[in-house]
């Protein structure tokens, strides 16, 4: 009996012999394992945390055993093409581990083989980690008779750990290089050979001599391998949208609005389809609540760091653009922060420019930019280690009424409690604040906007209000309003029902504050 439309939630399950025997839901993902074992031999898939992955790898591990019986019903067994063929299946998961050591890492991949080498025997002259995976593989089909089956979750996931040890991360980079050159010495003995991973390290060289490895990270025929579409979330969960709804005094059409904001809007191919974050879907239908699963889950600093060492400017975050070789690998020094970013799921696919050949980057959903603005904000100024409360209530309150006088004030206080070494560049610091702050308050908020004459430094809208604010750093507050009213930025908003209301501010390097404001 296999699982479907009804049964336990998989929530956290990654083994698919398991899910299914079990009794829990699964979503059919069984065309796209057909499709893939028919379209090439060696594959590479980068995917973020907690999106399937492992249940994917886990799906065609039973289907390269030949378990047919697990797959009774899905999509796959309509293909009469299929032998279901017993084959070697060498599985190597470097989930389970802190690599904080070289020693750690060939540990690990010791122990892969001796597993290994228990059924298939061992030759006392292969000694290197690579000459005995090269071992393994030819005597795995000589004893069989069939080709061997390579499966290879999260490879990546040493070097990630390494961020910041350049000695450790090449050491990793080079044990990993040689571990895997089998893939390539041993091709007259694989069946099949698919590598998972977060990122993509395509300048560090770890897949060398891997010229036939396919990236299917950004093909959209295998879009929606891992995650859920918004129909597959329909088909095999309605129930459970019926149960949240109710919970939360909805109706169906406004939950499933509310799980689309929250959870859907990743999309790793410009026209593909977009799917929900399966890790906080299944997290919400359990809770009936609509929390920050994924998020919550694995903290961003690292991301963070990067984006604060860069000097980056946050607003670019809601619209980056990017080139396609920019975001699908990533070099260890990360000098540019953003395909790690995207990479790891905190930005998505939004829109295409197939003049330019750009990408045009944001967040997927509410969840991941609510978490991140947060965690964001919690990074450039700690409320908690301030010496006078900033009373976020009253700041959203003021800005909401057009009392821009005291929201100003509140601002003040909460820049002059802000530690010394937080601030690098004076005016993007400012200006990252700000966005932040503001985003944060839920406010429509839009730094270095474009108008026909320039570009506005801020802007924000509330229901009521318009705010159009200028910068100035060591100048005059004046001189900032002179600009924008030199230059007409408000009058693009004088035709929308809020008040404009022009604000200009200069910042004082010596007083690491606001210094004066004027209003109109």
């Amino acid at each position: 009996m296999i699982a479907g439309r009804t049964g336990k939630l998989p929530s956290g399950i990654q083994d698919f012999e398991g899910l299914i025997n079990d009794g829990y839901r699964y979503v059919d993902k069984t065309e796209h394992l057909y499709n893939l074992t028919n379209n090439g031999k060696y594959f590479f898939l980068s995917r973020p945390r907690r999106f399937g992955k492992s249940l994917f790898l886990s799906t065609l591990k039973a289907f390269f055993l030949g378990k047919r019986e697990l797959f009774e019903g899905l999509a796959i067994t309509r293909h009469e093409d299929i032998t279901w063929e017993k084959h070697p299946v060498l599985y190597v998961d470097l989930n389970v581990e802190n690599y904080k050591a070289l020693e750690v890492l060939t540990a690990k991949l010791n122990l892969f083989l001796c597993n290994w080498e228990k059924i298939y025997g061992k030759d006392e002259n292969e000694v290197s980690l690579g000459s005995r995976f090269e071992g393994v593989i030819r005597r795995a089909y000589e004893q069989t008779g069939l080709k061997a089956v390579i499966l290879v979750d999260e490879y990546d996931k040493p070097l990630l750990e390494a961020i910041g040890n350049t000695e450790l991360q090449v050491a990793f980079r080079d044990t990993l290089r040689g571990f895997y050159s089998a893939l390539k010495s041993m091709d007259a003995y694989i069946e099949f050979a698919m590598l998972t991973g977060v990122t993509k390290f395509g300048k560090l060289n770890v897949f060398s001599g891997l010229n036939n490895l396919t990236d299917i990270s950004m093909d959209g025929r295998f879009a929606d391998i891992c995650g859920i579409t918004e129909k597959e979330m329909l088909d095999n969960f309605e129930d459970k949208i019926k149960a949240m709804a109710e919970a939360n005094d909805m109706s169906y059409d406004e939950c499933v609005e509310k799980l689309r904001k929250m959870y859907d809007g990743y999309h790793f191919e410009e026209n593909a389809i977009g799917v929900y974050n399966p890790y906080s879907l299944l997290n919400a239908f359990g809770q009936n609540k609509f929390g920050k699963y994924w998020f919550d889950s694995g903290t961003p600093t690292f991301l963070v760091k990067l984006l604060m060492n860069r000097e980056y400017n946050l607003e670019q975050l809601s619209h980056e653009s990017v080139v396609a070789d920019e975001i699908s690998a990533i070099d260890h020094d990360f000098a540019n922060p953003i395909p790690v970013i995207y990479q790891s799921g905190y930005l998505t696919i939004k829109d295409y420019d197939p003049d330019l050949e750009q990408y045009i980057l944001g967040f997927p959903n509410r969840e991941v930019e609510e978490g991140f603005v947060k965690r964001l904000m919690k990074s450039f100024i700690d409320f908690e280690a301030t010496n006078t409360p900033f009373n976020v209530a009253a700041f959203v309150k003021d800005v909401r009424a057009g009392e821009t006088d005291q929201f100003i004030d509140r601002l003040r206080s909460l820049f002059a409690d802000t530690p010394y070494e937080l601030i690098k560049d004076l005016e993007n610091h400012y200006q990252n604040i700000l966005w932040l702050l503001f985003r944060l308050m839920g406010f429509y908020t839009h730094a270095e906007y474009h108008t026909s004459r320039g570009r506005i430094d801020l802007l924000v809208k509330t229901p009521l209000y318009i705010y159009v604010m200028e910068f100035k750093l060591d100048g005059t507050a004046e001189e900032a309003m002179a600009q924008i009213n030199s230059k007409e930025y408000s009058l693009p908003f004088t035709v929308e029902n809020q008040t404009v209301v022009k604000i200009g501010m200069n910042f004082s390097k010596e007083t690491r504050n606001i210094e004066k404001w004027v209003i109109e």
